[in-house]
C-alpha cells in the first residue's frame, strides 16, 4: 500500500536461517515480502520443483524494506512494494527490468491489472495481492456506518480506532471533505488534519493488525480497516460483525512482486515470480492468507464464498469509487509526514 508512510506492518528479519543457507549447496534466491502473505507450501513447494534454497524474509512496513534495499547491496532479490512505490523505486535505479519473455503467467492477470496505473507496461512489476480499507463494525450498531463521516460519531467515543498509517488517517478524513486520498494542496491537508485533530475527541488509538482481536473480542464498536484484516476478524466472529466500503470513496492499493536491480539471480528470481503466476498458486495464496489475488486465471480455483464475496472481490459500482494511492511529490510528503506528527500528539 501500500502509499506514504504505510505502518500496516513492523520489520521482521528472517535472519535466522541465513546460517543454513550458506551451507546449503543449492542455488538460493532471496525474497522479502510482507508477513502473512503467502500460503504455506508454496515456498517449500517451490524449492523442490526448481532444485533450489529460497531464504524468506518478511517485514510489516514498507518503509523499512525500501531502508534495506536502498544501498543496493541488500542481498534481496525479490521484494513486494505497494504499488505506489513501484516507480519512486524505479526511478532512484533499484528495479530491474522484467523480461516478458520469461513470464508467460502475466496473462494470467486480472483484466484490472494488466496494464494498471502505475506501470502501464508491467516493466517493472508484477501484481501481486490487491485490497482496499473500509470500515468494520459490529452489527448492533444502529444506525450502522455507511461513510467515513460516521467514525465521528459521540456514541463511539473510546470504542473506535483508526488505522497507525499516515496515508490512511488523512486518506479518510480527505474523502469525508470530498478531496482524493493523494491531495497534496497545503490547504486540503491541513483541513485533513484538522478532522483528525477533531476526530481524537472520540477515538481510542490508532491500531493496525491488533485491532482484529478488539473486534473479535466485542472491545470495539467499528475502526478503520484493511479489507484483509477485516475479514480475519469477521472469521472470527461472523455473527456479530460486518464490513463495508465507505461512500464517500476508499482508498485502493496492490502489492507488487519486483526483482531488485542488484539480484544475480535474474533468471532465478523469474522463475519464481512466474510460479507465483500459477493460477492455483496464486488461488492458495488467497485463500489461506484470506487476501484478493490479482491473478484473474485463479478465480474459478477459490471457493464460492470467497470468489463471490463481495468483500474480497467488491462489484464494479463499488469498486468505482476506489482511489488507487499514488506517489505524492517530495515537498507534500514532507508535509504529510509534519501534520501527521501534529496529529499524533495533538
Amino acid at each position: 500500500m501500500r502509499p506514504s508512510v504505510l505502518n500496516r506492518r513492523a520489520f521482521l528479519a528472517a535472519s535466522a536461517g541465513a546460517a543454513a543457507c550458506a551451507r546449503d549447496p543449492r542455488p538460493r534466491l532471496n525474497v522479502f515480502n510482507w508477513s502473512d502473505y503467502i500460503a504455506p507450501q508454496v515456498i517449500p513447494n517451490f524449492e523442490r520443483e526448481f532444485g533450489v534454497r529460497v531464504r524468506y524474509g518478511v517485514y510489516e512496513v514498507t518503509e523499512e524494506m525500501v531502508a534495506r534495499v536502498w544501498s543496493g547491496n541488500s542481498g534481496w532479490d525479490v521484494v513486494f512494494p505497494s504499488n505506489s512505490y513501484v516507480e519512486p523505486l524505479r526511478q532512484a535505479g533499484l528495479l530491474q527490468r522484467l523480461n516478458h519473455a520469461r513470464l508467460p503467467g502475466l496473462a494470467n492477470l486480472e483484466r484490472l491489472f494488466q496494464a494498471p496505473l502505475w506501470d502501464r507496461g508491467l516493466d517493472w512489476s508484477m501484481p501481486y495481492m490487491w485490497g482496499a480499507t473500509g470500515i468494520v463494525y459490529q452489527r448492533t450498531l444502529d444506525p450502522a456506518p455507511r461513510a467515513w463521516r460516521d467514525l465521528w460519531s459521540a456514541p463511539l467515543k473510546g470504542r473506535m480506532t483508526m488505522l497507525d498509517d499516515p496515508a490512511e488517517v488523512l486518506g479518510a478524513c480527505l474523502k469525508k471533505l470530498g478531496y482524493s486520498v493523494n491531495a497534496t494542496s497545503p490547504t486540503e491537508l491541513a483541513a485533513a488534519k484538522q478532522e483528525a485533530v477533531t476526530q481524537k475527541a472520540v477515538l481510542r488509538a490508532y491500531l493496525n493488525a491488533e485491532v482484529r482481536d478488539q473486534l473479535i473480542a466485542g472491545d470495539l464498536l467499528a475502526a478503520q480497516a484493511w479489507r484483509l484484516t477485516a475479514q480475519q476478524a469477521i472469521d472470527g466472529a461472523p455473527e456479530r460483525l460486518e464490513f463495508v466500503f465507505p461512500e464517500e470513496g476508499f482508498p485502493i492499493y496492490a502489492d507488487c512482486a519486483c526483482i531488485l536491480r542488484e539480484s544475480k539471480r535474474s533468471e532465478l528470481a523469474h522463475e519464481f515470480l512466474d510460479y507465483l503466476l500459477r493460477p492455483e498458486v496464486a488461488a492458495a495464496t488467497a485463500v489461506a492468507m484470506k487476501t484478493s489475488t490479482c491473478n484473474g486465471a485463479a478465480r474459478p480455483l477459490l471457493p464460492p464464498a470467497v470468489r463471490d464475496s463481495p468483500i474480497y472481490y467488491p462489484p464494479a459500482d463499488v469498486l468505482a469509487r476506489g482511489e488507487w494511492f499514488t506517489p505524492v511529490p517530495a515537498a507534500a510528503q514532507r508535509l504529510r509526514d509534519r501534520l501527521w506528527t501534529e496529529i499524533k500528539s495533538a
